[in-house]
């Protein structure tokens, strides 16, 4: 699955085409952007739409992501990065609290490999 990373399209209409890393705005602590402030800063770059259309596209394009990692799959947003699975085998793990031995299962977990772009804006 590829969405492009430069437009979000949904269901209820399609966003402006915009780099993924220009979007305007406070971001409130700087560290990180919670689902309810990405929906504002969409709706700020995008006054045309309501409040629900970009609830809803934010909403449909997690679930891809979701549905497509649990199919094993592997989603690239071009220009942001790609997500993917990667398998953990079992092991012995310890219960930090009493220090007993407890067997962990083997498991996927989602992984993230950041995209040229991103890179480049990080270490600038």
């Amino acid at each position: 699955m590829r969405l492009r990373g430069a437009s979000f399209v949904g269901g209820y209409g399609q966003l402006r085409r915009k780099s993924i890393f220009e979007f305007g705005g406070d971001v409130k602590g700087g560290g990180f952007v919670i689902r309810s402030e990405l929906v504002q800063l969409l709706l700020q770059d995008n006054p045309d739409l309501s409040p629900k259309e970009v609830e809803k596209i934010v909403s449909t394009l997690f679930e891809a992501i979701t549905k497509r990692l649990a199919e094993g799959g592997r989603v690239e947003l071009r220009g942001f990065g790609a997500f993917s699975t990667r398998s953990r085998g079992a092991r012995i793990g310890r219960n930090p609290r009493t220090g007993d031995t407890v067997p962990v299962s083997a498991k996927r977990v989602p992984y993230f490999k950041p995209g040229k772009e991103m890179r480049l804006r990080l270490n600038v």
